[in-house]
């Protein structure tokens, strides 16, 4: 057994990636390596923690489970400890007790591919306690910098004439249109995060409606992308969101939300996200390369 910064840890690995996971706090993935790899592609952040009444919150860095809309402290109940660890094939399943104050039990489940460098991700929420809850899962992925988010963008118009908008983009209000991170094309949104310079009170974060189902992150050759899937018709968080990306000083988010659902006491809501890496691309940005790998 292995540690993240004196938590323990425990790993799934095949020929192609390691995947390494708090083994008592959670449910988190805190190391993801390419095979013969140490350079960890998550973010590392032991010192980010937010006060809440019912504890500390960590970050902790690489992927969580949260559920939107987001709140403090409904959102942030701490996962310092019981996690219940299961051997699944080819990977394993966490579940957290359930939240103090929320009555909302987490379970995350993650399998290796044995045919190529890619993941699944399987995240489900269980209303436990007493009242419905109405809530959205919110997948979080969070990232080293020095590299480049793609936001793919909807292509052609919606109507015969081309008279109705296409596509909207949903911004936090701490977010400015003047950021110099932030390449508006026609094709992808890109996020440069290897930009210096930026102040620590200058996040950024951007969501939209995203029929592709997937985004990106490039960095160092090396493509991660997260699908999910969008469902037609569906109700979603933040103005319509089912992708998001937050950026600061210290790491970059890629983030997947399913719709807004009602849980009734004893229901349960699931969000799937596939993760895909592929090697030796040396540009950023939607070029033809990439546009083919993911069409």
């Amino acid at each position: 057994m292995n540690d993240f910064y004196g938590l323990p840890t425990r790993s799934i690995e095949n020929r192609f990636l390691r995947l390494e996971y708090l083994a008592q706090a959670g449910p988190r993935l805190v190391r993801l390596m390419l095979a013969g790899s140490t350079e960890n592609l998550f973010a590392e952040l032991p010192k980010s923690v937010v006060g809440t009444p019912y504890g500390d919150f960590y970050f902790r860095g690489g992927h969580r489970l949260w559920h939107s809309p987001e709140a403090l402290p409904r959102t942030y109940i701490p996962d310092n400890e019981g996690l219940v660890v299961e051997e699944v094939a080819g990977g394993v399943r966490m579940t957290q007790p359930v939240e103090v104050g929320t009555g909302i039990q987490k379970t995350l489940q993650v399998t290796l591919h044995d045919d190529r460098p890619a993941l699944t991700v399987y995240h489900k929420l269980s209303n436990q306690g007493l009242w419905p809850v109405d809530l959205a899962i919110w997948a979080i992925t969070q990232f080293a910098l020095g590299g480049t988010v793609i936001l793919p963008q909807k292509q052609g118009a919606v109507d015969a004439a081309g008279l109705l908008p296409n596509r909207a983009l949903v911004l936090w209000p701490y977010t400015r249109w003047q950021d110099p991170r932030v390449h508006l094309d026609e094709t992808a949104i890109l996020i440069d995060t290897r930009r210096e310079g930026i102040p620590a009170t200058q996040p950024f974060k951007v969501g939209y409606h995203n029929p592709h189902e997937w985004i990106a992150y490039w960095r160092k050759g090396l493509l991660f992308v997260k699908r999910a899937q969008c469902v037609s018709g569906a109700e979603y968080p933040d103005g319509g969101c089912n992708s998001e990306c937050y950026c600061n000083n210290q790491f970059v988010e890629l983030e997947s939300l399913g719709p807004v659902t009602r849980l009734e006491p004893g229901q349960s809501v699931e969000h799937t996200e596939e993760w895909e890496l592929y090697h030796s691309l040396d540009a950023p940005g939607m070029t033809d390369e990439i546009r083919k790998l993911l069409s």
